[in-house]
């Protein structure tokens, strides 16, 4: 299986660039590949700073659905692991990381951000949380990484998106930006840290990651249980269902 990215390093400086048309959407395959080389990434010796990109028309849109469809079930497991892993080897990586997204955010693409240390979007970015129109959970604790309790629960109850103003105005982005100057953004930011000492820097990232209030890898594994839960209801089913036929869902109206 070829990897849905592309790594570069220079000058102090990784780049992992997603690269899975039509919408990176990564099969269980790719997750664990995603999340070896992030962590792998941040035990090289050059590397002081990571960046996060994504060509094609979208940042992310998490899982493959329709690999899920395919296989049955039992391949959520797997899933689930691919994206815990992902998330946690950038949140918990010993260098900073960059996210730069541009058009759609969605599922793992909102795990991957909200794992962030630093986060930049273009002006088309918008951001999202269509999981229960997809039947599954997951995705809170990384969105209320970045957006109050409130605006988490519209998002995710409604499943309707949030453009990068809103993003900016509520705090989680840094900066937003024309989409042709999205990645060179992120390279500059990524510049004036990778200029400083790296023992200072990596002692910073691990002394904010303690004291952030929680621990966001424990909040994580306590809704992929959800996840775990939601698949077993026919709702579920009918949900996945209904998107790879590309049709509206019709749900049984028992609790």
């Amino acid at each position: 299986m070829s990897k849905p990215f592309k790594t570069s390093i220079k000058d102090g400086i990784a780049e992992m660039i997603f690269n899975h048309p039509p919408v990176n959407a990564f099969s269980s395959a790719g997750w664990a590949a995603i999340a070896q080389e992030i962590e792998e990434l941040g035990q090289k010796a050059d590397v002081r700073v990571i960046i996060i990109a994504a060509e094609g028309r979208g940042f992310c849109a998490g899982v493959d659905i329709k690999e899920l469809a395919a296989e049955g079930d039992s391949l959520i497991v797997k899933v689930n692991k691919g994206n815990y892993d992902t998330f946690k080897a950038i949140h918990l990586n010993p260098r900073p990381v960059i996210v730069a997204v541009h058009g759609f955010v969605l599922g793992g693409g909102i795990g991957i951000s909200g794992a962030a240390d630093i986060l930049v979007a273009s002006e088309c970015a918008t951001f999202a949380v269509p999981e229960v129109d997809r039947g599954a959970m997951g995705g809170g604790a990384h969105l209320q990484r970045m957006f109050p309790v409130q605006k988490v629960r519209y998002m995710y109850f409604t499943g309707e998106p949030i453009d990068a103003q809103e993003a900016y105005r509520l705090g989680a982005v840094e900066q937003v930006v024309p989409r042709e100057k999205l990645l060179d953004t992120a390279r500059e930011i990524a510049g004036k840290i990778a200029e400083k000492s790296p023992r200072m820097i990596a002692l910073a990232k691990e002394a904010l990651t303690g004291i952030e209030d929680g621990n966001l890898e424990d909040k994580y594994r306590s809704e992929q249980g959800f996840t775990l839960e939601a698949y077993a209801s026919p709702d579920s089913q009918e949900a996945r269902d209904a998107f790879v036929d590309k049709r509206d869902a019709t749900f049984s109206e028992k609790k």
